[in-house]
């Protein structure tokens, strides 16, 4: 079942400014679905748009199977989301900050606590959210989004600016969200390796366009006929001979040679060629494409 669904959703900031074109997302309930693409893709007013936050113009927004529109209240009841920076009051510490909230959803006070210690900030105390480091900030905007309890988390580059141990801890928090309490994730953003290591399912956008959309192990089987083979050897000269003899072409990187990958028969036998005569082999590797690398290859198509 999905969680979201948009069919054709296409927004116009100006008549010549055509920003998203026919957007169809499907997010599968209880999956961590990474919206990917570079900075002006798209991704903000996507997300904008199936929160109403921005007027939709064409096309259809469901949430859990029933239209955005005509089951708005309801809807929005089961999303926490966090769109672009943090919106906090920095002179209040964390437990205030979420108790304004609190009042305003209706949910009970001791929803506050549950939230700080599965964001990971329970002992703050006193200590004002402008005091807070950006990943605090981070972490408690996201307690914000959890306190009523939600089934859908949408967040917006939620790692913008954290430093290598806030962004692990930020995904940490996000896999234990989606596994232990069965929350579906929406994140957008740009930087592809840590969200390699997160999500479950991707979308792909490029110039207010849908390029790609599925499971991430679909994405990278369908890019594997890039992978490469790199080889060193004591004898680079007679290694590219032997390789020239089963008709691939190699290059040449750092003393290195790099191929690629036709099948692992292959790759046994030219090893054993390799040793027949007699020269040395101290590095035989597969190199499979990153998400990165994936990435770039599709926006450049």
């Amino acid at each position: 079942m999905y969680c979201l669904e948009t069919n054709n959703l296409t927004h116009r900031f100006t008549k010549e400014n055509t920003v998203l074109k026919n957007i169809s997302l499907r997010v599968t309930e209880g999956s961590i679905y990474g919206f990917l693409g570079p900075n002006g893709a798209g991704k903000t007013t996507t997300l904008r748009l199936i929160l109403g936050l921005l007027k939709k113009q064409e096309g259809d927004i469901l949430f859990f199977g029933k239209p955005f529109e005509r089951n708005r209240v309801a809807i929005l009841k089961n999303i926490g989301s966090l769109i672009e920076s943090p919106s906090l009051y920095g002179h209040l510490t964390a437990s205030e900050n979420l108790s304004l909230l609190q009042k305003i959803y209706r949910c009970p006070r001791q929803r506050i606590k549950e939230v700080l210690k599965l964001v990971g900030l329970p002992h703050t105390g006193n200590k004002k959210a402008s005091q807070f480091s950006l990943g605090m900030k981070q972490r408690l905007s996201i307690a914000v989004a959890l306190l009523h309890n939600p089934s859908l988390l949408i967040l917006d580059e939620p790692t913008n600016g954290l430093d290598p141990n806030g962004m692990i801890e930020i995904r940490e928090l996000l896999i234990k969200l989606n596994q232990q309490s069965g929350i579906t994730v929406i994140i957008s953003s740009h930087m592809l390796a840590e969200i390699e290591k997160l999500v479950t399912h991707v979308g792909v956008i490029n110039n207010g366009q849908m390029l790609f959309q599925g499971p991430l192990n679909e994405l990278k089987s369908k890019q594997q006929e890039s992978v490469s083979v790199v080889l060193e050897t004591s004898d680079l000269e007679k290694t590219v001979h032997i390789i020239a003899g089963h008709d691939i072409k190699t290059t040449q990187e750092d003393g290195k040679l790099h191929m690629p990958f036709v099948s692992k028969k292959v790759i046994a036998t030219l090893a054993q060629q390799l040793v027949n005569n007699n020269i040395e082999l101290y590095e035989i590797s597969v190199v499979k494409n990153d998400l990165e690398t994936i990435f770039i290859n599709l926006i450049s198509k």
